[in-house]
């Protein structure tokens, strides 16, 4: 297993994170309980040490079933959650409608009901999950470091920020990490965002490495999807992109297959994991076999010219 440094603190986690929006049983299509829960188990066995979840995945329940795979390791392993995306039920138990609020009452009333979910007393990494235009950023950092006097939370971080908004919440509250979809498909964080970490010592958190799936190679048609998964109404699965990922993925298939003993997802978790800004790529898992395969994206890098290769078929 590879281990890095979360931004300028002393804690350290597993270069392949555990996404675990999936345990919270909506917008993956079907999922197995029973199944990523063996999964998380399977997670523990080879050295991962990082979970990322979030209160808003599955309304609390992803946070629950997290609690309950983990046992007695949650106090052993770095739980990253968040919170700044608020719901309420749906009428006729629909779908819940979900706003943004970042406001000091929510973030006290998310933080325990988070800690509450996860049986633990303190949450090693707290994210904001979305910037909220109705909060002023300096009264959500503000309650972000009174939560953490309080020790109800360790090293703080933000998560789909701009640039502009990380450097300003950086300079109101020492953060360690922004997360952010980052993957051969979309790279639009390397036009600023990449060079902000390096400046501010912040790590980055990848999130979506594998485009929802679609660098596996496994998806040959955009067609299928049931509504319940979100995947039937992501714009890459669609339309004219559709076509232009798909070419792109057949570049990723193609290295692969140069290198005989590694797939399609392990290429595309590897481009990331070679970049140095890159502290931990967030797989979302749903069987021990699929985590098995992300881990073997590490122990190994990709030379110039095939990340050379890659980055040219990039849409």
């Amino acid at each position: 297993m590879e281990y890095a440094q979360l931004g300028r603190s002393e804690v350290r986690i597993s270069r392949i994170g555990f996404g675990c929006e999936q345990l919270g049983e909506t917008d993956w299509g079907d999922v197995d309980p029973r199944s990523v829960v063996n999964a998380v188990r399977r997670a523990l066995e080879l050295g991962i040490t990082f979970f990322d979840t979030a209160d808003v995945y599955g309304l609390g329940a992803s946070e629950r079933v997290l609690a309950s795979a983990l046992g007695d390791d949650r106090h052993a392993v770095v739980i990253a959650t968040k919170f700044g995306v608020n719901w309420k039920s749906g009428p006729n138990g629909g779908r819940a409608k979900t706003y943004f609020d970042c406001s000091p009452n929510r973030l006290e009333d998310a933080l325990e009901g988070s800690l509450r979910r996860l049986r633990i007393e303190r949450i090693p990494l707290y994210l904001v999950h979305w910037p909220d235009p109705g909060t002023p950023l300096e009264a959500t950092m503000n309650a972000l470091a009174k939560a953490h006097r309080a020790g109800k939370i360790g090293e703080i971080g933000v998560s789909n920020f701009p640039v502009n908004l990380v450097r300003a919440a950086n300079e109101m509250l020492r953060l360690s990490a922004v997360e952010v979809q980052y993957n051969l498909l979309d790279r639009t964080v390397e036009k600023d965002l990449v060079n902000c970490c390096q400046d501010l010592g912040l790590s980055l958190l990848a999130y979506g490495p594998l485009a929802q799936g679609l660098l596996t190679g496994k998806y040959r048609t955009n067609g299928g999807f049931k509504p319940t998964d979100r995947r039937s109404r992501l714009q890459h699965f669609q339309g004219p992109k559709w076509e232009k990922n798909l070419e792109a993925t057949d570049r990723v298939c193609e290295v692969a297959a140069r290198l005989k003993y590694k797939s399609s997802s392990q290429v595309a978790l590897r481009w990331l994991l070679d970049n140095p800004t890159v502290t931990s790529v967030i797989t979302g898992v749903k069987t021990a076999s699929q985590i098995e395969e992300n881990v073997g994206a590490l122990g190994w890098t990709l030379s110039r010219e095939q990340r050379t290769y890659l980055e040219k078929m990039a849409p």
